[in-house]
């Protein structure tokens, strides 16, 4: 007995060596892979800004490829490039002033992403053509997405092609409703909640929308569309009744249709193409047309700025959750952040940069103290992305100022608790589950029994203590009535044009404008007087791979890019969901397609 202890030891310790050996060999192949790609790209003296969506995804920071995407491709890792959204703008803004470059190329098809961030990029080509300077839009495939920023160049070329398809539709939103399903296997969601529009755990209860969750969707979707529409009017110079009225008669179906209507300026082949932007650029010939791809441009001309970190850009993206880590707004890495910026004395004013649909109310609350006292020794604006709703909003509406885009999706000033049970599963697969507890109500979070009347209540009142802190934190920031507050919040989710007329935000503009007003509390006069850093620092290469390795998909990959893909995300919801906790969340998330 003693031998075969000591050979199943002997093997354990055999199988851990062997799994240290080859990770280290891992990372030195990783690592040996980098360096053979990991310089920077070296860009020609002039040429065209080839801003190519396709090539790479447009994320609220930058993440630099330093491994390059088929290093990590061996590993099963696609990797790709990520364009942060103010490095972006910052590269426009370079090209605009440099000699060097000619002008834009946009090419929009692939595009993905918020509809805010779209609606950022957009105002900065339009701002770059300020410059004399040109924005010259190509697309095959246009949508909803890609048809929306190209609206914004000065032209808008179109392939002659009919394999391409014209997916200008208008926006839709997708609500999914579990009930049923639930019920066939058993599992019966208590929801405890405040607010009338709070919707988020309906889809567990519910098989249709609530009058209230529908007149809310309807009424942000119709919003939404009204920003988007009137811009591309406006920019194509046509009455917007009649852009409707063309989508809803499906009107637009081949490029003839898109030139006849005045949506595109010309039909050209790749030949035709190439001889216009050539043309464009004073070259002759095509190898002279020398097109610079926009992440090299950005690697270049933005991130080896260097100077004083004198104006801090807070980046607050993702879903806020207790405890550290890497994936989204983790409350004790976030604080350490807010700590280390209220410490560091070169860094003047903050931004705060709200992209999140909310999450834990206890993890909210820990971060929005520690912005109240950042806040008492330096000022803080905040700049809302695609979403700052929820705990979102909980933790930045005292900022000194509120700066929104009219798209981004905020309010949702709101509270719930939501607690499956399982007692029907068990009955359903003759399990019979006995609990001893030493009180009345020992069991009552063992996920095995509903709630009595008086647990229910008993939540209840945690939750309704829980939305007046909320309405409070609201009403004491924004300098408005309690009494308003909850007339207009009931989890209600608001858009940013709309959110102006409340109160709920000061200003429509983005991270640009809250930037520029951020450096002016701190009585910098001129961009040239200051540096911008982001914080926290991007996640490394490293950071990435062991997230590969151990992490979890939100959604199956076999689901991505379908219909069901929205299923996955819901799905995964299921898992999320802490008993005893309450959250301060929106229950859905929005993308321009």
């Amino acid at each position: 007995m003693k031998d075969f202890v000591k050979m199943m030891l002997a093997v354990i310790c055999a199988f851990i060596v062997m799994q240290l050996v080859g990770f280290f060999l891992l990372f030195v192949m990783v690592g040996s892979v980098a360096a053979l790609g990991g310089g920077k790209a070296v860009l020609p003296r002039q040429g065209v800004l080839d801003l190519d969506l396709s090539q790479f995804s447009l994320a609220e920071q930058t993440l630099e490829d330093q491994f390059g995407g088929s290093s990590l491709s061996l590993l099963g890792y696609s990797g790709g490039t990520t364009v942060g959204l103010w490095d972006a703008i910052q590269a426009i803004d370079a090209a605009a002033a440099d000699p060097g470059i000619k002008y834009i190329l946009l090419r929009p098809d692939g595009v993905s992403g918020g509809t805010s961030s779209l609606e950022e990029l957009r105002a900065a080509l339009s701002e770059f053509r300020k410059s004399g300077k040109a924005v010259v839009a190509y697309t095959e495939n246009p949508d909803n997405a890609s048809y929306y920023l190209a609206s914004a160049a000065d032209k808008i070329y179109m392939t002659s092609y009919h394999g391409g398809m014209v997916q200008m539709t208008g926006l839709a939103g997708r609500m999914i409703f579990l009930k049923d399903l639930l019920d066939k296997v058993g599992v019966n969601y208590q929801l405890i909640r405040h607010g009338k529009y709070k919707s988020a755990g309906e889809m567990y209860i519910k098989n249709a929308p609530s009058e209230e969750n529908r007149e809310q969707n309807q009424v942000m979707v119709n919003s939404l569309w009204e920003t988007i529409s009137c811009q591309i009017a406006e920019s194509r110079g046509i009455p917007v009744d009649q852009l409707n009225e063309l989508i809803d008669n499906l009107a637009l179906n081949f490029p003839e249709d898109m030139l006849r209507e005045g949506l595109v300026d010309e039909l050209l082949d790749h030949e035709g193409l190439v001889d216009k932007l050539c043309g464009l650029a004073l070259v002759d010939k095509s190898e002279d047309l020398h097109l610079i791809p926009f992440a090299d441009y950005v690697s270049v001309k933005v991130l080896n700025l260097s100077g004083k970190e004198n104006v801090a850009i807070l980046f607050a993206d993702g879903e806020i959750t207790d405890g550290y880590g890497y994936d989204g707004i983790t409350s004790d890495r976030f604080v350490a952040e807010i700590d280390k910026l209220r410490k560091d004395k070169t860094v003047k004013s903050v931004v705060l940069r709200v992209n999140s649909p909310g999450g834990s109310v206890v993890a909210s609350e820990k971060i929005r103290t520690a912005l109240k006292l950042l806040m008492a020794e330096k000022p803080v604006v905040a700049s809302y992305a695609n979403y700052a709703a929820s705990g979102g909003y909980w933790i930045s509406a005292g900022a000194n100022k509120i700066y929104s885009d009219a798209t981004c999706l905020t309010g949702s000033i709101g509270v719930f608790s939501m607690i499956p049970e399982f007692s029907k599963v068990t009955d359903k697969v003759g399990v019979n589950v006995v609990t001893v507890g030493s009180n009345k109500h020992s069991d009552m979070f063992s996920l095995m029994r509903p709630f009595t009347p008086e647990e229910t209540a008993y939540l209840q009142a945690y939750v309704e203590d829980i939305y007046g802190q909320f309405v409070g934190i609201v009403a004491e920031g924004r300098s408005l009535d309690p009494e308003k507050v909850d007339e207009m919040a009931q989890g209600r989710v608001w858009v940013g044009a709309d959110a102006l007329g409340l109160g709920l935000v000061d200003e429509i503009g983005g991270l640009r404008e809250a930037v520029a007003y951020a450096a002016s509390l701190a009585g910098y006069v001129s961009k040239g007087d200051y540096h911008v850093v982001g914080y926290p620092k991007p996640i490394t290469q490293t950071e990435r791979l062991m997230e590969m390795i151990y992490g979890e998909k939100d959604t199956p990959s076999i689901l991505v890019g379908t219909p069901f893909e929205a299923l996955g995300k819901t799905l995964s919801g299921l898992k999320e969901n802490q008993p005893t906790q309450v959250y301060a969340r929106l229950p859905y998330d929005i993308e321009i397609r």
